[in-house]
């Protein structure tokens, strides 16, 4: 007999047949065994957990997420352990059980040091309080030869010592010198301003922030300045002078527009005050000297 021979036989191709069929099946049942596991042919959509607190958001999606926490930030004005960044970002096409890796808001705040800033002038007192990352609360004028001259510095009504340890945001409280012939300040002209921007500006000339309104409640990125008291057409006032001011969205008001048909209309009538906005002088201040006014006040620091 051939070494072929069992070509010939029938139970050659029936076994070989067996075979084949069996290597199909386990196949079959590999493939869909491994889409069950991966879950193949479920997916699903990311939620945004952003601004969510982290803690709460692991416990209750601990059944479809494996949540990693892979470093924390310090925002301003995010409340702490709150998630600031997700990945995979919200809308994603996920599968459930995956990884989630999130950044959040630091719980434990971000610490700074005082800066010294005895002995320099105010316009440079504020930039080094800015960069250090704290806060200017108010300024108190006190007898002193150098005018705007700091003398001291205070946080919690204590003098605090240059290189302390602060939580960046605190406030802290300057006396500055009032000078020998002890002259008053002029108000600057900051209507249409952004509301984030005033404090600051009125801190370089001198003054301190009073009363604050605001007549429509929008967020303060579309905030403006839309009045201010004492404003520019009270002349100078002393240094330290608490400025109330009221605040108008930028969205629903045109202030340039505004301006313009006050000054018109005063201008016709002739009458001295405006009802409106008392603190529009004269339509170049609108227009061009708004931003001269600003630096003619720093330059005298």
């Amino acid at each position: 007999m051939g070494r072929l021979h069992f070509l010939k036989e029938k139970k050659f191709y029936l076994n070989l047949l067996i075979i084949l069929v069996l290597c199909v099946v386990m196949l079959w049942l590999t493939f869909k065994l491994l889409d069950r596991y991966t879950r193949h042919d479920k997916v699903y959509t990311m939620p945004d957990f952003v601004g969510q607190n982290y803690y709460q958001v692991r416990h209750d999606h601990a059944k479809d997420f494996n949540f990693i926490l892979i470093d924390s930030v310090y925002p301003k004005g995010q409340e702490p352990g709150s998630i600031y960044q997700q990945d995979p970002l919200p809308g994603s096409k996920i599968k459930k059980g995956r990884n989630v890796y999130a950044i959040i808001v630091a719980v434990t705040p971000e610490k700074t040091t005082m800066p010294n800033l005895k002995g320099i002038g105010l316009r440079e007192a504020i930039g080094r309080i800015e960069s250090a990352g704290l806060e200017l609360d108010r300024l108190e004028y006190v007898d002193y030869n150098y005018k705007n001259n700091i003398v001291e510095q205070y946080y919690q009504g204590q003098p605090i010592a240059k290189g302390t340890e602060l939580v960046k945001g605190s406030k802290i409280v300057l006396h500055v010198g009032i000078g020998q012939d002890k002259s008053n300040v002029k108000v600057p002209n900051l209507i249409g301003k952004p509301a984030e921007e005033v404090k600051r500006l009125l801190n370089l000339a001198g003054l301190n922030l009073g009363e604050v309104v605001r007549e429509d409640n929008d967020s303060i990125q579309y905030e403006c300045l839309i009045k201010m008291s004492p404003g520019p057409s009270s002349g100078a006032v002393k240094p330290g002078t608490y400025v109330n001011v009221w605040y108008h969205s930028s969205r629903t008001m045109d202030f340039k527009k505004e301006m313009q048909e006050l000054l018109h209309e005063d201008s016709v009538t002739n009458v001295p005050k405006k009802t409106v906005i008392d603190t529009v002088i004269e339509k170049e201040i609108i227009e061009t000297t708004d931003y001269e006014e600003q630096e003619e006040f720093e330059d005298e620091f």
